[in-house]
């Protein structure tokens, strides 16, 4: 069987992100092995946008099953190659997010990891306040992120873990030809029976 040609993003990305977990303390409760990493291609090369993204594949909580409106509903499972469910899918949006600088790339992704809960239950890093997401202030969850991603190259990292993040989409294709990633859509909600028994052990 030959190898597929090209650049593979998502496995390049995720080196990198298995790496910066194990080497940064604040990331260390992250299983990089149940977070999917995936791509999604924009129409355009505008840098407006947005340019990762982060999807906890459970309610708040790390709960199983929702209930909405009168309604009790679950998500969709997503399992990868062997299997095993996924609590997290991190998404890339190329080229926009190709198209950022290293630094910028570099604190984007570090961005999305720390939204991936302490307790690592497939629910969100949840913040005091309205905003659980980001605190009190975005400004300050960047500064943090940008901290990190500092403590992180200082160490030094190996250079091949974060080269590719050096160059532009249009770079990465001069220099391999066509960059391809895991591409997934995204999970739905779906509804369970109306009168399905709910009990603690079937939540955890």
């Amino acid at each position: 069987m030959s190898l597929r040609r090209g650049f593979d993003f998502t496995g390049h990305m995720r080196r990198l992100c298995e790496d910066l977990v194990a080497q940064t303390s604040e990331l260390r409760h992250i299983d990089m092995t149940r977070v999917l990493l995936a791509t999604t291609q924009v129409r355009n090369h505008h840098l407006e946008g947005i340019y990762a993204s982060l999807t906890p594949l459970r309610f708040p909580g790390g709960e199983k099953i929702l209930f909405r409106n009168g309604r009790y509903y679950t998500l969709q499972q997503v399992v990868d190659a062997s299997g095993r469910e996924m609590l997290y899918i991190l998404r890339f949006y190329l080229p926009r997010f190709a198209d950022l600088k290293f630094k910028e790339k570099m604190t984007t992704i570090v961005h999305e990891l720390w939204h991936i809960s302490p307790l690592f239950n497939g629910d969100l890093r949840r913040h005091r306040g309205r905003c659980y997401a980001h605190g009190r202030s975005q400004k300050a969850y960047d500064a943090h992120a940008a901290r990190l991603v500092e403590k992180y190259l200082a160490q030094p990292p190996p250079p091949d873990l974060y080269e590719f993040l050096q160059y532009s989409f249009a770079e990465l294709q001069r220099r391999y030809g066509k960059v391809y990633g895991l591409k997934i859509a995204r999970p739905r909600l779906v509804p369970l029976p109306s009168k399905l028994p709910i009990s603690k052990e079937s939540c955890e």
